[in-house]
């Protein structure tokens, strides 16, 4: 379906195990490609990130580069080779032309990575938050996220929570916002901790640091501002210079489509796994195991319940604790 004068270009409805796909101008150069509606679905990304693959195995005249987000992907093209409608028309084809949603198999690499919960360097970055900016913060009680983590989700305590994030492997939807910094999303509905940001943010973060933003995980690439709440740290994800062979070809270590597995270590041992990945004595564990996304359907289905069980516990201490 057409649209006049909007900046909507075209908007297919949901059919045949798709779902539905709007297309929107975004610039003078691009497309914004949304799938679905706005809620949190990671079918939605799988979508996404199977059509940025087509798309790189069937070319399209005049694209230049896609950038997949979540829900949404971004599609820079040449106007001296295409026009936005045209582009439109060639890449749509390419999106119809997707196996139904139960048939889908996105390229996908296991990446092991060791885990220490509650280290000294995101507890400093969450006391000189206190210190500096917001001493009243109830997120920040006793100098940690981690115990407003617990609280808001109904944990019983700090180690139901560390074993919730062991449990399940963590999709990475999307690369953004910081060069290489991963949003990853829990694949295991009974594991989906889920709590809102700082505010206002921080103006320091650890690199390396594992944090927790809505449903979303991410690890920090580099030392920065942050709003997400601090429980861990974990290894480089990031490396410019490439002291480490991981990072040889790319600097981003991870990329759309991954999954992490987290293992748990203290943190002596993890700071002497920094020293080894900038020595390049480390190597990093990646295993190519596509996800199935029929497979994924299925496990949604088996775990249904006890999922709606954890989501209706976890709102209810979401609804007895304070926003930041």
């Amino acid at each position: 379906m057409s649209i006049g004068a909007t900046a909507i270009i075209e908007r297919h409805e949901a059919e045949r195990g798709h779902p539905a796909v709007t297309y929107r101008h975004a610039g003078d150069r691009a497309v914004l490609v949304e799938f679905g509606e706005m809620e949190f679905d990671l079918t939605l990304n799988f979508f996404v990130l199977a059509f940025d693959t087509a798309l790189r195995d069937h070319p399209v005249d005049g694209l230049v580069e896609t950038a997949p987000g979540f829900r949404s992907m971004l599609a820079t093209y040449d106007p001296r080779e295409t026009s936005a409608h045209d582009l439109v028309d060639d890449i749509a084809r390419v999106q119809a032309a997707l196996p139904e949603e139960r048939d889908i198999e996105i390229p996908s690499r296991l990446i092991r990575l060791p885990i220490a919960f509650d280290d000294s360097q995101t507890r400093a970055a969450v006391e000189r938050y206190v210190h500096t900016i917001r001493a009243d913060a109830p997120n920040c009680d006793g100098n940690n996220n981690i115990d407003y983590i617990v609280r808001y989700n109904g944990f019983a305590d700090r180690e139901a929570f560390f074993d919730a994030v062991l449990a399940t492997e963590h999709w990475t939807g999307f690369i953004g916002f910081f060069p290489g910094l991963p949003f990853m999303f829990p694949l295991d509905p009974r594991y989906v901790p889920i709590v809102p940001k700082y505010n206002p943010t921080r103006t320091w973060t650890p690199e390396g640091a594992v944090a927790l933003g809505g449903p979303c995980q991410a690890i920090y690439p580099v030392e920065s501002a942050g709003g997400y709440q601090l429980y861990g740290r974990s290894l480089p994800v990031y490396d410019l210079q490439g002291r480490n062979a991981a990072f040889r070809d790319n600097p981003l270590l991870l990329r759309p489509g991954d999954r992490v597995r987290f293992h748990r270590v203290e943190e002596q041992e993890l700071l002497a796994l920094f020293d080894d990945v900038r020595a390049d004595r480390y190597v990093y564990e990646f295993d190519d195991q596509p996800l199935d996304v029929g497979a994924y359907r299925e496990s949604l289905e088996r775990h249904r319940d006890e999922a709606e069980q954890w989501r209706r516990s976890r709102d209810e201490a979401a609804a007895r604790t304070p926003l930041p």
